[in-house]
């Protein structure tokens, strides 16, 4: 009899320390759509755009693009920072049609916040990729629309 009542309480604590460790262990993979505006400019001699807008709470308002490489004749080919604050960036790489406005951004991982940071978006000037929409192809208001996730690839 005592031997099964060591078992059974034996068994309430691991069942008890399981349901904790569940509990306070943070999900594995967050994510879902990821909608950025930013505006971009070249004003200090650093190629950089400021994030206008985006419906991830991380990525506010004021956050900086930051660009390492410049654009050649077609194409802009950088590895890029989303830079949103003091230790607190991600980093990634853009390929842009500069005739078209189309491009694709890639960003994978980082650092404070973005450490397990994902994502994947299509870049187009606002309007979808038409040279002559307001901002165009001419170095403004761009967007970029996607995917993001936190600890994996979703």
């Amino acid at each position: 009899m005592k031997k099964l009542l060591v078992l059974a309480v034996t068994l309430v604590a691991a069942a008890g320390i399981s349901v904790a460790i569940a509990t306070a262990s943070p999900s594995t993979s967050r994510g879902g759509d990821l909608h950025v505006t930013k505006a971009c400019g070249d004003t200090t001699g650093i190629l950089f755009c400021t994030i206008t807008g985006s419906n991830l709470k991380l990525i506010k308002a004021g956050s900086r693009v930051i660009y390492f490489q410049d654009p050649g004749a077609t194409t802009l080919d950088s590895d890029i920072a989303l830079v949103v604050g003091p230790g607190n960036y991600a980093l990634g790489h853009v390929v842009l049609d500069l005739a078209t406005g189309d491009g694709v951004v890639t960003l994978s991982g980082g650092a404070g916040q973005f450490t397990s940071f994902h994502a994947k978006v299509r870049v187009t000037p606002p309007g979808g990729a038409n040279p002559a929409a307001p901002g165009g192809v001419n170095g403004t208001d761009w967007a970029w629309d996607g995917w993001y996730s936190f600890g994996g690839h979703n």
